[in-house]
């Protein structure tokens, strides 16, 4: 099959796309044919060579599709050849054909095209499982999310904005934050030029951010800390600031707060499921209905997956990034 292979680790240039051996769906798997995957933060760490794969998984980059069901592993219940699904993946989403345990398979949701629906299998599940799910958002909550122009970002802020919370966010240019406002964003925060924790406490009069949601890790730890509520929950899932911080323990108990840090990716196939069940059941009438739509920067084929790289590594972007296998 058809698939993007790394000559090594690096820059974009590492990235063309020759042949790879077919995958074959185990037990509880199913073999979807691609016809769209996107690009996210990971893959650029993986082609670095930062981010390895788990063990026994595809070492072809890629961690969401959409596509067609082709093949079904045995044991497989629910789903037939010819069901048109999106992904999360542990793994192998930049090829021809990927086997997906059938747990993480979701239906495409009403109204949206195949190759959009790509756009959204790892964003929602990253937004539901840590803001929902482990964080707890509920309505009239103030929630902070960091890098509202990205994938994740655009994504959160229609989903809490759509369950009536109260949505901040950070970005790095008027353009940017124009988008957030329109999608939904109360209050927009240019990092470059604001102090988004004298922001977040002058606009909720002390309050501060019942959740935040960091991308950044390290180099925003404890500016975080200071914009979290009483009994506030800070859900890190990036480390593009760094990996090592110094927190104060003494402020977060008087907080009474939680520092949470999660990863989608290792998680066990059980665990996955269960949130891909969780997503299809309370995110995709949001995105049928409207109230949430996938943002795509742009769409380009298989074989411009260095340029693609570069769109992502360059940070110029807002949404998603999607590339056409098919």
């Amino acid at each position: 099959m058809r698939a993007v292979i790394a000559s090594g680790s690096g820059g974009p240039e590492v990235l063309s796309v020759g042949e790879a051996p077919d995958p074959v769906a185990r037990t509880g798997e199913v073999l979807v044919e691609t016809v769209a995957t996107a690009v996210n933060k990971a893959d650029t760490l993986q082609r670095k060579g930062h981010y390895p794969p788990p063990p026994g998984e595809s070492d072809i980059i890629g961690l969401e599709c959409s596509g067609r069901i082709v093949a079904l592993g045995p044991e497989v219940e629910g789903w037939s050849v010819g069901d048109e699904v999106c992904a999360v993946l542990a793994g192998g989403g930049y090829a021809e054909r990927v086997a997906v345990p059938a747990g993480q398979l979701m239906p495409v949701p009403a109204g949206i095209d195949l190759v959009t629906a790509a756009a959204l299998p790892e964003v929602a599940c990253t937004v539901w499982s840590n803001v929902f799910m482990t964080a707890g958002l509920q309505a009239g909550d103030t929630f902070l999310v960091h890098g509202g122009a990205g994938g994740i970002g655009t994504l959160a802020i229609q989903l809490a904005s759509a369950l009536s919370a109260r949505v901040l966010t950070t970005a790095g240019s008027a353009e940017k934050l124009a988008v957030c406002s329109e999608l939904g964003a109360d209050v927009t925060i240019n990092y470059r030029d604001e102090d988004f924790v004298q922001v977040v406490d002058d606009v909720t009069d002390g309050h501060g951010a019942d959740v935040i949601l960091d991308n950044m890790g390290a180099k925003y730890l404890g500016r975080n800390l200071d914009a979290l509520a009483t009994e506030g929950r800070l859900v890190i899932i990036g480390m593009q600031g760094g990996t090592k911080g110094e927190l104060d323990i003494a402020k977060l108990l008087r907080k009474r707060a939680a520092v949470i840090a999660t990863s989608l990716r290792a998680r066990p196939v059980e665990e996955k499921a269960a949130i891909c069940a969780a997503v299809a059941e309370h995110v995709w009438p949001l995105v049928s209905d409207g109230s949430v739509r996938p943002v795509v920067h742009a769409t380009m084929p298989l074989e411009r997956v260095a340029e693609a790289h570069r769109l992502m590594d360059d940070s110029g972007h807002v949404g998603k990034i999607l590339l056409t296998v098919a």
